[in-house]
């Protein structure tokens, strides 16, 4: 049986998320001063008690996921002896729970992890200015016919409209300028695509409006130490495994302006004989993707006390 770690991204985050974990487990609490170190503010503070506004701006939101799914790894390995480089065949995460990925495997450091984050969401929000950039999802639809709807509008248009997050499960995102994010809204049913949305988001990821993202973030990572990770990363621009550090650099830089593969992602590690995926951190969102996509593997998320002890009780 093969076992694959995977981290949540944007969008799961919640007032509240971490703390019942902090409550309850001192490897926890370590992790989320880490963190508060790392950056400098009481970032937790923000995490438990809001305001929700405050902790959905991508520059705390991005650091602030980390921190949950490396908290709740960290009560993994002191409860229930996780190991990862022995216990894992892979490790994923979507976006930016790629930087959660690597931190878990001992790629990057947790401090630095924390660090990086915050440029990224600082740098994607700064990228393009506000109401200039959207995002839209797509249900009901595949990939191909989701970047003829994405070229489509982008022609019509006049700008930028790509597909940012193939999610699986006939879900994908399309990002870009505005007017082109909604114009392709607009085609979309007459693609035969089942429900098309504009999604509450503050700036237009994964797409080449993130370009001056991305090159920030090539100067960020130049800055820090990456290692070997301990397990394997399938990495978001790949859809495969990746070791060395100077690829998985080039591929974290991709990624900013890259569609995020999850379905192509998850479709490989259950294809290596992946069959139970544990989704680490706040929510369930890469749960319910997994399952639609791998649907004969078992996909379960941990990320409360009841969530360990449930791991705990299956494997000590």
């Amino acid at each position: 049986m093969a076992v694959a770690f995977v981290f949540p991204g944007q969008g799961s985050q919640a007032v509240g998320m971490g703390k019942a974990l902090a409550d309850a487990f001192a490897p926890a609490r370590g992790l989320f001063e880490e963190v508060d170190d790392a950056l400098g503010e009481k970032l937790s503070e923000t995490m438990w008690n809001g305001p929700a506004e405050t902790l959905t701006l991508t520059e705390n939101a991005q650091p602030a996921l980390l921190a949950v799914s490396l908290a709740a790894l960290r009560v993994l390995e002191a409860e229930a002896g996780l190991h990862l480089a022995r216990d894992a065949a892979f490790v994923a995460g979507h976006s930016l729970g790629e930087y959660s990925a690597l931190a878990a495997a001992r790629s990057l450091a947790v401090a630095d992890a924390a660090r990086l984050l915050r440029i990224r969401g600082r740098a994607m929000q700064k990228a393009v200015p506000v109401g200039a950039g959207a995002m839209a999802a797509l249900i009901g639809v595949e990939l191909e016919a989701a970047k003829a709807i994405a070229a489509e509008a982008a022609a019509a248009a006049g700008g930028v409209c790509a597909a940012a997050n193939d999610n699986g499960g006939g879900q994908v995102v399309l990002s870009g300028a505005k007017l082109a994010v909604e114009h392709a809204v607009e085609i979309a049913k007459a693609h035969g695509v089942k429900r098309a949305m504009m999604l509450p988001v503050s700036a237009p990821f994964h797409c080449a409006l993130m370009q001056p993202a991305a090159d920030a973030m090539a100067d960020a990572l130049g800055r820090v130490s990456v290692a070997p990770p301990s397990v394997p990363l399938v990495a978001n621009v790949l859809a495969e495994p990746i070791k060395d550090p100077a690829g998985i650099v080039r591929s974290l830089v991709q990624q900013v302006t890259s569609t995020v593969r999850w379905r192509e992602s998850v479709l490989f590690m259950a294809r290596a004989g992946v069959t139970v995926f544990y989704e680490v951190g706040a929510g369930k969102v890469l749960t319910g993707l997994i399952k639609r996509i791998a649907e004969t593997a078992s996909a379960s998320s941990i990320g409360a006390p009841e969530d360990i002890a449930r791991f705990k009780a299956a494997h000590v």
